[in-house]
């Protein structure tokens, strides 16, 4: 086999579902990022505003001068459908988060990929990895790659695995021969996407508006979650994956992965709202080492169990939101007030019991 070949068996043997190659240089779908970004869309997440971050993204090359080769790599991280929810008050984890922080699953994973190269191509092999963690458009260059193409709710999707997919990428400065770009796109008139949103943050052009996702709303805001978008959260404390269950392509042609990574945690598909809302920050970082849900941070996390107190009427957790209604943060006394009123039924913009 020639080193292309070579290199997509080990990574396979690696546990990667989907590995393609693109030529560096200019990024596809660059000017559609820059327009999301002028138009505001991107939130609070001023990591992705910043004019050198936009640039860069407009060619690997202005990443890294080095880059000859894209390599896009895909895991499959679907564990199976959620469980049903019991007589426990409970929110519901996107699946991505059920098993291992997948940013250090698959980035040691690129670093054996890496490793690999230097030993195969006859010379040594410079690389750099990107895991959700660096000025790269991993869905566009995925697309490059040939691995899918990008659906109505802006996710990759692959013909035979659906859209439950990690995406990591590791530039090298080796000449590889690039695959066929991906060149259809099977979502026809399909909208269920659409119409599951519960925000309706899905665009027409096939991005978010991030302000009004779940995913965002949940993980990245750091600040409030406003009133009128709390009930949209229903039972989702961390993330989202309405917008993928409904998919077609992931009811048909999906299946659950077998990849140890990726199983669920005790406990993590459904946390216990009782258990998020006796957490301290120590006990928060304690039960989340190696898992995604860290990146909502204790604060955020608490603030969500808060919001699904509310939207389920937990009476069970009501001593607790007590609590939380004279703690000190000021956010979480709100949120813990909002909760209470909204249990009892009352208006969201009913200010009594507002501390």
């Amino acid at each position: 086999m020639d080193l292309k070949a070579r290199l997509k068996a080990y990574a396979a043997a690696l546990g990667f579902d989907l590995v393609g190659v693109a030529a560096a240089g200019p990024t596809p779908a660059a000017d559609r990022y820059a327009e999301w970004v002028r138009e505001g869309r991107a939130a609070t997440m001023h990591y992705l505003t910043r004019p050198d971050a936009v640039e860069k993204r407009r060619d690997v090359r202005n990443l890294w001068p080095a880059a000859r080769s894209v390599i896009v790599v895909a895991v499959n991280y679907d564990a199976g459908d959620p469980p049903a929810p019991d007589a426990e008050p409970s929110g519901r984890v996107a699946r991505y988060a059920w098993g291992e922080d997948y940013h250090e699953v698959i980035a040691e994973r690129l670093r054996a990929l890496l490793a690999f190269l230097n030993r195969e191509a006859g010379r040594p092999v410079e690389g750099r990895i990107y895991v959700d963690t660096g000025p790269v458009l991993e869905r566009a260059w995925a697309v490059q790659a040939g691995l899918g193409w990008i659906g109505r709710n802006s996710m990759l999707i692959h013909p035979r695995l659906g859209s439950w997919l990690l995406l990591g990428v590791l530039l090298v400065d080796l000449a590889l021969e690039p695959d066929e770009p991906f060149r259809f796109d099977h979502c026809g008139t399909c909208t269920r996407c659409l119409e599951a949103c519960p925000t309706q943050c899905i665009r027409p052009d096939r991005t978010l508006d991030a302000e009004r996702c779940l995913s965002y709303l949940t993980i990245e805001r750091r600040e409030g979650i406003p009133e009128d978008l709390r009930p949209a959260l229903g039972d989702w404390i961390f993330g989202c994956d309405i917008c993928q269950e409904v998919c077609p392509w992931n009811r048909r042609f999906a299946r659950p992965t077998a990849d140890p990574a990726f199983q669920p945690r005790p406990g993590i598909p459904r946390l216990s709202l009782e258990a998020v809302l006796r957490m301290d920050e120590a006990a928060f970082r304690a039960r989340f080492r190696r898992s995604a849900i860290r990146r909502a941070k204790w604060r955020g996390l608490v603030r969500n169990a808060l919001i699904v107190a509310g939207n389920l009427r937990a009476e069970k957790v009501r001593p607790l939101l007590e609590a939380w209604r004279a703690h000190p943060d000021p956010m979480l006394r709100e949120h813990a007030a909002w909760a209470l009123r909204a249990m009892e039924g009352r208006s969201p913009g009913d200010p009594a019991g507002v501390a």
